[in-house]
This record gives structure tokens, C-alpha cells and sequence, in this order.
């Protein structure tokens, strides 16, 4: 992740598993946990959301993933909120909620001030 770009981070049920593990099956999602842990912080907010009720097939558990990482992000300091709901792979609870994300993430945002 380059820091240099941005400082929030969205995601509504995240990826973060073995679905794109690239040639050497070391790359994708499910390193990002542990990256989150070893690596220093970053100033990065992130916003989470994911529900029960997601995937859970060979690439992994959709819902555990998203726990964990919300764990990692917990660990290491970060300022996160990691939404948890009911729902399935779509992108409906993340919609419903959406407005509240935003404002969480840009909760200090001051109009006119560089």
C-alpha cells in the first residue's frame, strides 16, 4: 500500500483471502493481516464492513478474513471501524450505510483550511 496517495481506506466485504494469490501463492488479500502487524503503521483510517453471511468457499472465509483484519488493524493502533452485519456477498449493507462511512472517515475535514 502506498501511503503517499491516500489516508482513507473503504471496504465493503473485502477480498481479503486467497483469491488472488499471484505466482508464487504469496501474494493477495490474506497477507494483509499479518502485514498489518509487522509492518509500522500507516496513516491510514479505515472503514470495514462485511457480513456473517458472506462467501465461504475454497479462496476462504469471506467473514473471518474481515475479522481478522479488523483484528490486525486493532493491534497495530489504527484508527478503524469495521462494520458487521448479517448480510451476503453484495454490495446492499455497505449502500445502506454509506453516508455514516463517509462521514466517520472524513470526520475532521475542515472546510477551507490547507
Amino acid at each position: 500500500m502506498c501511503t503517499n496517495e491516500f489516508s482513507k481506506a473503504l471496504s465493503w466485504v473485502g477480498s481479503f483471502t486467497n483469491i488472488a494469490s499471484g505466482q508464487t501463492r504469496r501474494e493477495g488479500g490474506h497477507n494483509y493481516a499479518a502485514l498489518v502487524r509487522k509492518t509500522p503503521r500507516k496513516p491510514i483510517r479505515v472503514f470495514l464492513q462485511d457480513g456473517a453471511n458472506d462467501l465461504d468457499n475454497a479462496n476462504g472465509n469471506w467473514p473471518l478474513a474481515n475479522l481478522t483484519l479488523a483484528k490486525s488493524l486493532a493491534y497495530a493502533g489504527y484508527d478503524y471501524r469495521f462494520e458487521y452485519g448479517q448480510g451476503f456477498h453484495s454490495n446492499r449493507h455497505g449502500r445502506a450505510i454509506l453516508p455514516d462511512s463517509l462521514r466517520w472517515l472524513w470526520r475532521d475535514y475542515q472546510r477551507g483550511v490547507s
